[in-house]
């Protein structure tokens, strides 16, 4: 079932804990082998991230990301992309801090589209909130090869997102399963994750293993 207004995918949003980005090809494999067992295992979000893939190349991809996360009751974001939200069935749209505003990008994706924002920073944490985003992914914790030449802001930055944020947020950026314990401690309650699960042999098993750390409910923003 495909989530259509904006009360719905923010009730959905407040509560998942668990978010897999991934490109089209994720570790080298199709979504259907990745995302469909990913899903399964417990992730809550999906982001398509293809930032070289011409728009059709996206839209083919999100036409079978949105079949496999509505066949879980899952969201389906695009990363960058608010003016494809609406073709793609998506349930909304992630943007950085060099990309669009937050205004901006609600108003390319619709009003009842989900808007996230990526935030480095304690300023850029409460900037986001006074711009009207969703919600924050709050990183890098840790170096990451899917964001070279930003430094990681560490479990610092966690933390203060732990008392000062006021909407869903994840702690995004090298996390695993060993990590994990960490980020918990610092306050994170939800996490965004690549590698953790499309490097898994075991996609489902990794998934699971994440949720099952991060507990199968959001009890707090």
């Amino acid at each position: 079932m495909t989530m259509r207004s904006l009360p719905d995918r923010r009730a959905r949003l407040l509560g998942a804990r668990l978010y897999l980005i991934s490109d089209a090809a994720p570790g080298g494999r199709t979504l259907e082998e990745v995302l469909g067992p990913a899903l399964a295992g417990g992730v809550d979000i999906f982001q398509l991230r293809a930032k070289d893939a011409s728009d059709a190349e996206i839209l083919q991809a999100a036409v079978r990301a949105r079949e496999l996360c509505d066949a879980h009751g899952a969201l389906f974001l695009l990363n960058d992309r608010p003016d494809l939200v609406a073709a793609s069935g998506a349930d909304g749209a992630h943007v950085g801090q060099d990309d669009l505003p937050v205004a901006r990008a609600r108003e390319l994706a619709g009003t009842e589209a989900l808007i996230g924002r990526s935030t480095h920073s304690p300023a850029q944490v409460d900037g986001a909130h006074a711009d009207g985003a969703d919600y924050l992914g709050v990183g890098p914790v840790h170096a990451t090869p899917t964001k070279p030449g930003r430094a990681p802001v560490g479990l610092e930055l966690v933390s203060y997102a732990a008392g000062a944020a006021t909407s869903p947020w994840f702690a995004i950026g090298g996390i695993d399963a060993d990590g994990l314990p960490q980020v918990l401690e610092a306050g994170a309650t939800r996490i965004a994750v690549v590698r953790a699960i499309t490097d898994a042999q075991d996609p489902q098993g990794a998934a699971d293993g994440l949720r099952g750390a991060l507990g199968r409910e959001a009890k707090r923003v």
